[in-house]
């Protein structure tokens, strides 16, 4: 396996028209999770993942694992429970820059992952092992779950890649500051927003935040700057990437997601830092051009189409 994560899945309700949901009468149905999004981007690109969580044992939570098994990814992980539903969430459009979203998800079968449910060699034999802010914020027993699963990775000389993917309205500021912060400081690679950083920190300059989660342990750390790109920071290597320019956004919800696909496949590849970022910025913009949290993650060919590389070599090196 190449990259394992582990997280909440649910399905998504979008109504077909934009403006206040209110007045929607018409809706149409997908499945949509952070790590799921960034999972499902890297098997479109070839690699090995596999997801660890668990669904209703319900028709959504059906629904979720057929869609996230169809996209090439590994759901012997999930389990699923007859006493508590799959989750769901609203997507309302207000327009292309004003997007809010609406979760039904407390007490959901996600909610309680636990570490019994995780097996040992499931993680070890896996090359990174990449989490996000969400899944500890959802109950004590996903928090304990992330922190084992961590402690795993770790025993085993496994790399953590962390996107705080900060959700504010789960948990109070101070219990997800120090949440995060711990988790932080035990992975190897942190992909912060510029909002999560200045939330964490009080600080909204890329190359101040990266010395500040370096003070805290952590050798790599790549900041999302939007449609101006990313800054980078290693022992070796620092610097800024440019954004790709998007003439129309659809829709950005799920486009950090792709970033991190982007960053992953490029470290599975062997690339330099730098072009992992530039990978990321590449799939982050492609996510936003179209509806949906994963219809926008592109193949290798729709990558290098976009990217203008001549051929697959180019990309994979």
């Amino acid at each position: 396996m190449d990259v394992v994560s582990m997280g909440e899945t649910m399905v998504l309700f979008t109504p077909d028209t934009q403006g206040q949901m209110r007045y929607a009468r018409n809706f149409s149905s997908k499945m949509a999770g952070a790590e799921t999004n960034t999972l499902i981007g890297l098997a479109k690109l070839g690699h090995k993942t596999g997801w660890i969580s668990r669904v209703g044992k319900d028709e959504f939570g059906s629904f979720v694992l057929s869609a996230v098994r169809a996209e090439g990814v590994d759901t012997s992980q999930v389990t699923t429970d007859k006493n508590a539903p799959t989750g769901i969430f609203f997507k309302e459009m207000l327009n292309e820059k004003n997007v809010r979203i609406y979760y039904h998800r407390k007490y959901s079968a996600a909610s309680f992952l636990d570490p019994i449910y995780i097996k040992e060699e499931y993680i070890a034999n896996t090359k990174y092992l990449y989490i996000t802010g969400i899944t500890p914020a959802l109950s004590q027993s996903c928090r304990d779950s992330i922190f084992y699963a961590i402690e795993i990775a770790k025993k085993h000389g496994k790399k953590v890649v962390f996107d705080p993917n900060i959700r504010r309205k789960l948990w109070s500021d101070e219990e997800a500051r120090k949440t995060l912060l711990a988790i932080a400081e035990m992975a190897d690679i942190v992909l912060p927003g510029i909002n999560e950083g200045e939330f964490l920190f009080g600080t909204e300059d890329c190359e101040e935040l990266a010395e500040l989660f370096h003070n805290h342990g952590v050798a790599t750390v790549i900041i999302k700057r939007g449609e101006k790109g990313a800054y980078y920071s290693a022992s070796s290597e620092k610097g800024y990437v440019q954004g790709f320019k998007v003439e129309k956004v659809v829709d950005p919800v799920g486009a950090g997601d792709g970033f991190a696909a982007g960053v992953l496949s490029g470290l599975l590849d062997g690339l330099t830092l730098e072009k992992c970022v530039q990978r990321g910025c590449a799939i982050g913009a492609l996510v936003t051009t179209v509806s949906g949290d994963i219809e926008g993650l592109p193949d290798r060919e729709i990558l290098e189409a976009y990217t203008e590389l001549p051929g697959s070599d180019d990309v994979t090196r």
